[in-house]
């Protein structure tokens, strides 16, 4: 069985990579046809092609996943999600996984998720340069002592958040964020003496950015509490068909208007908008034990 398991997830790589490169061709010519007829509305139409592009991709993905992976997701909470809204979409983090579960339930149900990446990971063969393509917003962070011998680089990183934003006015989007900004595991939780029993601190300035970037348009937020009863799986393990169950919770929130402001310099603000978020992030707490009691979702 353990044999049966690893071809199994062999071929639903394969299928992927398979998917992937079959995908690609198109995305890439639409790609350089937008880098050559630089015309805003001409732009805005054929990034709606390349999110039908990507849409498809995930959807058979998601086919190969189920056949494959055959997890059982058990979701709880609200449902009531429109294809035609701006969603800011929040969840707890602790496996590559989480992106492919998170595709999974919101496929075709929301916008197209966008989400924030590492500026390195444009290199990632074949899948950066779609990312690029897809516009996707790639951040680069500067780190204190770097900041401390070039101060000029202050706030570049939310130049950068801003202008990544405004591509998302035109259309319909919904845009990922991990607030714990790095996976969890036991070492992080220990060196930061996170407050809280199963998560990270969330980091809420990055949130705070991305609304205030996009001036109002997301007013609804989706938070995801996601949860692996037997541990936090690989990649390999979720296709092989190792992870027999996930539980999810969903609910969505108005985004109110308090929740906008200059998070870098009004310090009332920036106190008020870390507490929701501590708030946020105690529920989801909360909600993780919640989800882990047997028969209870």
């Amino acid at each position: 069985m353990p044999m049966f398991s690893f071809a199994r997830g062999v071929f639903s790589l394969l299928l992927i990579i398979f998917n992937t490169l079959l995908c690609f061709v198109p995305v890439m010519i639409l790609a350089i046809i937008k880098c050559l007829l630089p015309i805003e509305s001409i732009r805005a139409r054929l990034n709606l092609l390349l999110d039908h592009i990507a849409t498809f991709w995930i959807g058979v993905n998601n086919l190969n996943q189920g056949y494959f992976g055959r997890s059982h997701i058990v979701i709880s909470g609200q449902q009531d999600l429109l294809k035609k809204d701006w969603y800011m979409l929040v969840a707890n983090h602790q496996s590559w996984v989480d992106i492919l579960v998170l595709q999974r339930l919101f496929n075709r149900r929301i916008p197209f998720i966008k989400f924030f990446l590492k500026k390195e990971l444009i290199w990632v063969p074949f899948i950066g340069l779609a990312w690029w393509a897809l516009e996707f917003p790639f951040m680069k962070r500067y780190s204190p002592a770097l900041l401390k011998r070039h101060p000029e680089l202050k706030g570049k990183d939310i130049e950068v958040t801003k202008k990544a934003c405004e591509k998302f006015q035109h259309f319909p989007v919904s845009i990922m964020n991990f607030l714990e900004g790095t996976r969890f595991t036991a070492d992080k939780y220990q060196q930061q003496n996170s407050p809280f029993k199963h998560l990270l601190m969330p980091k809420a300035g990055g949130l705070s950015f991305a609304l205030n970037a996009m001036d109002g348009k997301l007013h609804q937020l989706i938070d995801v509490t996601i949860v692996y009863p037997n541990g936090a799986p690989s990649f390999f393990q979720y296709l092989s068909g190792k992870v027999e169950e996930i539980k999810v919770h969903v609910r969505t929130m108005p985004i109110d208007l308090n929740l906008l402001g200059d998070y870098q310099n009004d310090a009332d603000y920036r106190h008020h908008f870390q507490q929701w978020v501590n708030a946020l992030w105690l529920q989801k707490d909360k909600q993780f034990d919640a989800l882990l009691m047997p028969n209870k979702s």
